[in-house]
């Protein structure tokens, strides 16, 4: 009688569903690849506070959006038709659909939005509870653990983009509606996030970011009429910033986040990016001669600890090696 044998998973999936602790060849050459694309992507992604800056005087929240994203798409589909990767399967559309249209095209347009009406400390305070949404998404929808060195660090750092976020705010009223659209944003944020990770065990990290990238783009194309016009009277400045923001901090850097959430959870990546307040102050403080005052470093310095701890393994006693 011939044996029966169940069918095969997915590499991807499988390779996802390993039990966690055991170590194999594949995930310890994974593990530096994924940690440097998580780098790239929050030095990225705080880059783009410095060019939203400078683009959203010249353009409107969804006209900046829809230029981003469209310049964005190309880039992304050049290089999946020179990479030869077709359609993502089947099982992975739901969460790519979802994830262009909350995070890819919404948070973008609403973020947008509410930086025009709040000052960039309250918005990035504001915006800063996303990883808390997204760790209370993933432990609710996908199983994961909130490891206590996770919380503690994501505690950690929330309180120094508090203290960030503070010392960055400017003495003008706060927009209640301002902060109900970085409110919405970051909710936004989460639930793509949330939504992506599952569907990165079925397509690749660049099928994952274009495919939502152009479900993103397709959603935001209303604000059409609104970026031709912008477009003929922007200066030059905001014109590249707004490619800049396409190519690189879209582009490259949610593949790049793609690659790293495939190889770890939603919780520790959301932990990743409280390190972005920090690398912000850096970068104004070397680009715009933004000085920053001291209790303005002592929060980078909070967000780079917590992200230290909610990053790190608790140490494991050594198995025996197999032979």
């Amino acid at each position: 009688m011939a044996k029966f044998s169940p069918p095969r998973a997915p590499a991807r999936l499988a390779a996802s569903t390993a039990a966690p602790g055991v170590p194999t060849a594949a995930t310890g050459r994974a593990q530096p690849l994924a940690l440097a694309a998580a780098g790239v992507t929050v030095v990225l992604w705080a880059s783009a506070f410095v060019s939203i800056r400078s683009a959203g005087e010249a353009y409107a929240p969804g006209a900046l959006a829809l230029g981003r994203l469209l310049t964005g798409s190309l880039v992304l589909v050049a290089i999946l038709l020179i990479r030869r990767e077709g359609l993502p399967p089947r099982a992975a559309w739901p969460g790519i659909a979802v994830s262009g249209l909350l995070w890819f095209g919404g948070y973008s347009v609403v973020l947008n939005w509410g930086e025009q009406l709040v000052d960039a400390g309250t918005a990035s305070l504001v915006v800063n509870i996303a990883p808390l949404l997204m760790a209370l998404l993933a432990f609710r929808l996908l199983g994961e653990n909130l490891a206590p060195r996770l919380l503690t660090g994501m505690a950690v750092s929330f309180a120094g983009a508090v203290v960030v976020g503070l010392s960055m705010a400017g003495g003008g009223s706060t927009s209640v509606l301002g902060v109900l659209l970085c409110l919405l944003a970051a909710v936004a944020y989460a639930g793509g996030v949330v939504a992506q990770k599952p569907t990165l065990a079925y397509a690749t990290p660049l099928q994952v970011t274009t495919y939502g990238a152009l479900i993103g783009a397709v959603g935001c194309l209303p604000f059409g009429w609104q970026l031709v016009q912008d477009a003929a009277h922007a200066p030059l400045s905001a014109t590249l910033n707004m490619v800049y923001l396409g190519v690189f901090p879209t582009a490259l850097a949610f593949t790049t986040w793609a690659y790293a959430l495939a190889r770890t959870t939603a919780s520790r990546m959301g932990a990743t990016t409280y390190a972005v307040p920090a690398i912000v102050v850096l970068m104004a403080w070397l680009l715009l001669d933004e000085i920053p005052g001291p209790l303005t470093l002592a929060g980078g310095v909070l967000c780079l600890a917590g992200v230290a701890v909610a990053r790190s393994r608790p140490r494991r006693s050594r198995l025996p090696r197999e032979t």
